[in-house]
Order: structure tokens, then C-alpha cells, then sequence
């Protein structure tokens, strides 16, 4: 098992040589660690992982490997019952807790653990009292009980209160890319570059022409070069799109970095008369939608970001809306601004195979003339071949 492991670490690109290796069991040999599966853990990383960046592939390749391995033969497993409380603490409601003390303590849980962990002699599947797969036991995989500690396997109910193989810090891969630096690569195909404004950069070769024509020093400056693409960026905000507020942060951080001549608004469901730029003053401080489209240009793009979850009616009816007394229905403001704003595309963060379930996303896909994308970035992509589609 201890080559398979090391043939693994290789195969996941983690440079571990036959040297680290026999380092290793050299340490298991001299007893340098306890006998429990997490200070086997820490001693193999310390011993294999030289780079951050691959702690969370080893703990892949550590999980697949002794799966199943380390957590039997009675090796002592060690369970910090102030972690479980504090989660207790955060997620459950007190009639949740209620039914749990009901049940018996934490310490009379986890006290009642370790006993069968020394008792248990086997594998087993189904019942009710020991650790195994199935049954109702608040020990193990695969089955149901109010309260259990999950001990490997796939979860089914969303119940256990303790997670063992659990990966954390999965973000520290160097395989991963930052999603913003993605999404720009995706709104790259949104660009036409011009020069305007001042001359502030040096034209090296305007400058050696000139130098070499004139038998002088003869410095050029020129205009900054920019993309001259103009945007209008309408976010959707609060209610169904709070799950997705991190990936609208990385579209926004990305757009304003690729666009210099970007302009955004918030709305809430449906586009009405009614837009702002501080969600804290929406009530407040608000712009009127007619004002947007007479002061920016027809050839403003316009980007629509929202999961188009909402009632009909906020679409189809005057004062469908869930917040205000709207005198025109969201489908006759959206119109408007199509009519205004030829390249127009609405990027969808919810799942593309669940629009179909949602009658709202139906009626703005077609609204939109079916220029609705997943926020996504081949849906960026196919996004911006259609912003640049000559009209």
C-alpha cells in the first residue's frame, strides 16, 4: 500500500522521491508519531509536500488511497468534541438541539463512539448500534439518524454533525485559477482598440523615424491605447441572487478592469422605471431608467446580470413588482432599453438545465430574443461573440 501511495502522489504530478519515501517509513520505524490517522497524515505531508500549492492534491491522493484503511484494525480515533458544539452552536436551530440532548449529551455521544470503536471487531452493514454502512446507527455511511458522525463515504441526508475526510483550504491547489482572472480572459473578446486623449506615451518608432529623418533627437508622444468599448451593466441584487453573490463580485471586479467606459446599475427581479448605484440609498437615490437611455449612446453595450427568478406578473402586469407600485410592466422597460441598445445579452448565474423549470426565465429569454448565457466562462464567451456581431 505504501508504493501504491507513492505511485499516486507521482501520477497527481507531487514530486515524491524513493529518498522522502524511505525517510518516511524510516519514521514509522522508530515511532517518531502516535498511532491515529491524523498524526499519519501530518507526518506524510510534512515528509512529501515542499509546495503549498500541493496540499490539497495530496489530500486527494491521500483520502483515495487509505480510504477506508487507517479508520479500522482498532486504531484510536480522536474526535474534538469542542469543534462538534461549536458547530452545533452556528447551524442548528434550539428546537434542533433540543431533539439532541433529548437524545443524549455530546459527551455521552462521543463517549458512546469510542467505546464501540474499541468494541467492534468488524465490518458491518445495516442496524442500528455499530459503525458500518446503512442502518440507523449514528456512526458510519449511507444510513439515516437525526444526529451521526459520518465516517467516510458519500452523504445522503445532510446529517452528520461531523465529517470525517473532509478537504479543507481546496483553494491553495496551483492547478486552480482565480475566477476573476478567467472571467477576463472571457470579456476579452469585447475589445476595440482606439487612442484618444492626451498624448502621454512615447511612440518609440514615430520617435526613430523622426530622429533618423531629421538627424535629431525628435520625440513623438501619442494617446494611451484603450479599450473603447462603451458598456452598460445592469446587476441584479437581493432574494434568489444572494447564492450568487461571489461570482457576481468576480464579474464585476473583472468588468470594471476590462471596460474604462463602464457604467452600472442595480434593479431587483425585473428592470422598471427605477435604477440606483448604492444598494445601502436604493429608496433614496435613485436614477430613472428614462435618463439612462437618453444620456448613453446607441452604441453602449449592455449586459444584464440576474437569474430571471421571479413571478410573471413582476414581468407581464404593472405593479407586479414586490416592492413598489411599478406603472409599467418590467417586460415594456426591457423593450425599451433592446430598442436603444441593439447588442444586448443577459448572463444567467442560475444552472442552464434548470431554466426550463422556471416560467419567468422563459418569458426574459424570450423578451431577449434568446440572448440569455449561463454566467459561465464558455457563456461569457458565446456572450461576447454576440455583443461584437455586426448589426
Amino acid at each position: 500500500m505504501m508504493l501504491n501511495f507513492l505511485d499516486a502522489l507521482r501520477a497527481a504530478g507531487i514530486p515524491a522521491s524513493i529518498k522522502e519515501h524511505l525517510l518516511l517509513l524510516e519514521a514509522l520505524d522508530r515511532d517518531v508519531i502516535g498511532q491515529s490517522p491524523e498524526d499519519f497524515y501530518y507526518l506524510a505531508r510534512a515528509t512529501y509536500v515542499k509546495d503549498e500549492g500541493l496540499l490539497d492534491r495530496f489530500d486527494q491522493v491521500f483520502a483515495r488511497v487509505f480510504r477506508g484503511v487507517l479508520g479500522t484494525g482498532g486504531v484510536e480515533a480522536e474526535i474534538p468534541e469542542e469543534w462538534l458544539r461549536l458547530v452545533a452552536e452556528k447551524f442548528l436551530s434550539p428546537e434542533d438541539m433540543e431533539k439532541i440532548k433529548s437524545l443524549g449529551s455530546w459527551d455521552e455521544i462521543m463517549e458512546t463512539l469510542k467505546k464501540r470503536l474499541e468494541e467492534q471487531k468488524g465490518r458491518h452493514q445495516g442496524g442500528n448500534k455499530w459503525i458500518g454502512t446503512g442502518g440507523t446507527s449514528p456512526f458510519g455511511h449511507g444510513g439515516y439518524n437525526p444526529e451521526g458522525v459520518r465516517i467516510g463515504g458519500e452523504s445522503r441526508h445532510k446529517r452528520a454533525i461531523k465529517v470525517w475526510e473532509k478537504r479543507e483550504f481546496a483553494n491553495l491547489d496551483s492547478t486552480k485559477e482565480l475566477g476573476t482572472r478567467n472571467i477576463k480572459v472571457a470579456l476579452r473578446r469585447l475589445r476595440r482598440f482606439a487612442r484618444e486623449g492626451a498624448a502621454d506615451e512615447l511612440d518609440l518608432d514615430a520617435t526613430i523615424r523622426g530622429t533618423a529623418r531629421q538627424g535629431w533627437l525628435d520625440i513623438r508622444m501619442r494617446p494611451e491605447r484603450h479599450n473603447a468599448v462603451k458598456l452598460l451593466l445592469f446587476l441584479d441584487v437581493g432574494g434568489s441572487m444572494d447564492p450568487f453573490i461571489t461570482l457576481c463580485e468576480e464579474l464585476f471586479s473583472a468588468a470594471t478592469s476590462e471596460f474604462k467606459n463602464m457604467e452600472f446599475f442595480y434593479f431587483h427581479n425585473c428592470l422598471y422605471e427605477g435604477v440606483w448605484k448604492d444598494n445601502r440609498r436604493r429608496f433614496s437615490e435613485r436614477t430613472p431608467t428614462w435618463d439612462i437611455l437618453h444620456k448613453y449612446g446607441h452604441d453602449y453595450k449592455v449586459i444584464f446580470v440576474g437569474d430571471a427568478a421571479m413571478s410573471p406578473y413582476e414581468i407581464s402586469h404593472p405593479g407586479g413588482s414586490v416592492e413598489h407600485m411599478n406603472e409599467e410592466a418590467g417586460a415594456a422597460w426591457l423593450s425599451r432599453v433592446l430598442h436603444t441598445y441593439p447588442a444586448a445579452v443577459w448572463l444567467n448565474p442560475a444552472q442552464e438545465a434548470h431554466w426550463g423549470y422556471s416560467q419567468s426565465t422563459k418569458i426574459i429569454r424570450e423578451i431577449m430574443n434568446g440572448r440569455m448565457y449561463p454566467l459561465t466562462i464558455e457563456g461569457i464567451d458565446e456572450a461576447m461573440r454576440e455583443l461584437t456581431r455586426k448589426r
